[in-house]
């Protein structure tokens, strides 16, 4: 069985900074293709926590307008207190400073300001919770997806791809719930509400403030318009290094072995050179946003100040009511910054939805028939009659393809690359559904079994091992669900593994890494074989186990296999020929269809497809070997 490696590119979300207190801009990869439909169908996932979201808007919603109100009661204050410090000095009557008033009005806003942080903080506790519900119910949903895809969609997608949807995509989604929808309700409250109090104070110095919208409007489209294909650049070309420090480091030893660690480097040196410039442009024009803001932000605040003063000394307002101006015309400005930002960030969150909901619409595999369990005696007798199938209509890889075996029989399958040998095996568990024909099993149809009951009866070694980040004995253990300690050993013992494992320091217990790179590849073969021995299996998959380990390793895991093989049947998908010399049946397959067929000797008199290859192999020149390379 293949073993696809591939590498995960990851792509990083940046944007030009608006400020201290603002989330940065985030340019978006891609846009959705329907953006409509898949924002209605994102909104199905949120919508069991309606009661929630709208607790979270008005509690948002009362937090900001506490804080808009804020100015024009400081305002009233500075008022008093100009007031009394001017009639102060033209001695009037009763003339002084209120300072109870003062008092007052500062504890109320203290007041004001406290209960707006709590709402504030109550809103993004709440929406936390409904965010992190609502990408657990869109996890769960893809986890189960995907155990019900057929392996034709995993084998057709690179897993990086896969695994980038359900990490990245579905966190830009949690991240956009979480903090978002609350910046648009603060944005929106913030915008019309500092317009509305603007408008009790001075409807002539709101007019002067609102001329500066458009200039707003028109430095952030345009900066936006710009930055995006660098910010697009600069993803593309850090997924690119990303590929090649993993694919180096990985390979780390095939690069010294060969001498190529100045062509790495060149290429390193290449591909971030390329990300610098891209990035220092991407940087330099998000950085450039904020000072042209405080230009336009500054004029204005020109204008309102001349004008202002001018109504002041016309007594038409009061110092306070500058001063809340002031403050209102600094602050309606980020809500357009921030609106500008949550656009994009939408955009880009609806593409990342709209590409989970992808998977989410793939095709499942055929539901269960469920005739049948797994009989409690199975002899392993496997049949294969008028069987046709192909990975694509226009490429029919078996066509009336026939075999009936024995239980107990061993049958080996060899032949060039793409002959058909995996397919064979993938049809045999139902990875993959035939087209026509029929596949049985002691006389009953695999069709007619739950597909995990099927599985239940195959034991798989592989030759690409597959041991997981845990203990020795949680990877024997996976064998068979329950397992105790003693069946365990005992595997481990059948397996020759028990010797190596009580050798280690923690022995049974000793954990192994993401690779479990800290023990040899035979041992790592031995382990799968302790766990085939555990599930005790009536049928076999065996893809040669032996090819990348040293001699003496390789009797004791032949052996090993030799007994795991005794009464089952066993299908062996062989690479060196000198192994299968004992089998009861060997298959030479070639383009999906049985070439020829005996055992070992009958196949080397008939002086064919397999007595070539078998000479190529042990009689044969480097060039026949490399014709007929299996």
């Amino acid at each position: 069985m293949s073993n696809e490696r591939t590498n995960i590119n990851q792509k990083q979300g940046h944007g030009p900074g608006i400020g201290p207190g603002y989330r940065a801009m985030m340019m978006p990869g891609e846009k959705p293709k329907n953006f409509k439909r898949s924002m209605s169908r994102l909104l199905r996932y949120i919508a069991p926590f309606k009661t929630a979201l709208v607790f979270t808007f008005v509690i948002s919603a009362l937090s900001t307008l506490f804080s808009v109100v804020g100015p024009k009661i400081l305002g009233s204050a500075i008022t008093i207190l100009s007031t009394g410090i001017m009639n102060k000095l033209h001695k009037l009557p009763d003339s002084g400073i209120d300072y109870s008033a003062i008092g007052k009005i500062l504890l109320f806003l203290s007041v004001l300001f406290i209960l707006s942080s709590v709402l504030q903080y109550a809103a993004a506790y709440i929406m936390a919770g409904v965010s992190q519900k609502t990408v657990y119910k869109l996890r769960k949903d893809i986890n189960e997806k995907l155990s019900r895809l057929p392996l034709k969609y995993l084998d057709s997608k690179a897993h990086g791809e896969i695994l980038s949807r359900v990490t990245y995509d579905v966190d830009t989604i949690a991240s956009t719930l979480q903090q978002s929808l609350l910046q648009i309700i603060s944005s929106v409250i913030t915008l019309v509400g500092s317009i509305a109090m603007m408008l009790t104070i001075s409807w002539q110095l709101t007019a002067i403030a609102v001329m500066t919208l458009p200039f707003y409007l028109a430095v952030t489209l345009f900066i936006a318009k710009k930055s995006q294909q660098f910010y697009r650049s600069q993803s593309r070309f850090t997924g690119e290094l990303n590929s090649h420090v993993e694919e180096m480091y990985s390979g780390h030893k095939i690069v010294k072995a060969f001498g190529r660690e100045k062509y790495s480097e060149s290429k390193f040196d290449e591909i971030n050179l390329k990300l610098y410039r891209a990035g220092w442009k991407a940087q330099f024009l998000s950085g450039i946003i904020m000072p042209v803001m405080n230009f336009i932000s500054n004029l204005g605040y020109v204008f309102v100040c001349v004008f202002g003063g001018m109504l002041v000394t016309k007594r038409m307002l009061t110092l306070g009511d500058i001063q809340a101006f002031i403050q209102y015309s600094r602050q309606f400005t980020h809500p357009i910054i921030q609106t500008a930002n949550i656009a994009n960030i939408l955009q880009s969150t609806v593409a990342c939805a709209e590409r989970v909901f992808e998977i989410l619409d793939e095709e499942e595999e055929q539901p269960d028939s469920g005739k049948f369990s797994v009989p409690s005696q199975v002899r392993g007798a496997v049949k294969f009659k008028d069987v046709t199938f192909g990975y694509s209509d226009d490429k029919i890889l078996m066509n009336r393809f026939n075999i009936d075996v024995n239980a107990g029989e061993t049958v080996a399958i060899v032949g060039p690359t793409g002959a058909g040998k995996t397919t064979l095996v993938n049809l045999l568990m139902r990875f993959y559904e035939i087209e026509c024909g029929e596949i049985t099993i002691d006389g009953l149809k695999i069709n007619d079994f739950p597909r995990g009951n099927l599985r239940s009866m195959f034991g798989m070694v592989l030759q690409d091992t597959w041991l997981f980040n845990g203990s020795i004995r949680d990877n024997i253990a996976y064998g068979r669900e329950g397992a105790s300690e003693d069946e365990i050993i005992e595997a481990a013992k059948a397996a020759h593994a028990d010797h190596f494992i009580r050798t280690l320091p923690e022995g049974y217990d000793t954990m192994l890494n993401e690779e479990a790179s800290n023990i040899s590849q035979g041992q790592r073969q031995l382990l799968t074989i302790a766990r085939a021995f555990l599930s005790n299996p009536p049928v076999l998959i065996l893809d040669e186990a032996t090819s990348s380990v040293d001699t003496r390793t390789e009797l004791i895991i032949r052996k090993a296999i030799e007994k795991l093989m005794i009464n089952r049947t066993s299908f062996v998908i062989a690479h060196r020929l000198s192994t299968i010399r004992d089998a009861h049946m060997i298959l030479v397959m070639n383009e999906g269809s049985i070439i020829e067929k005996g055992n070992h000797r009958e196949l080397l008199e008939q002086k064919g497809f397999y007595a070539e290859l078998y000479r190529s192999q042990f009689s044969g020149s480097a060039e026949e070997i490399n014709n007929h390379y299996i």
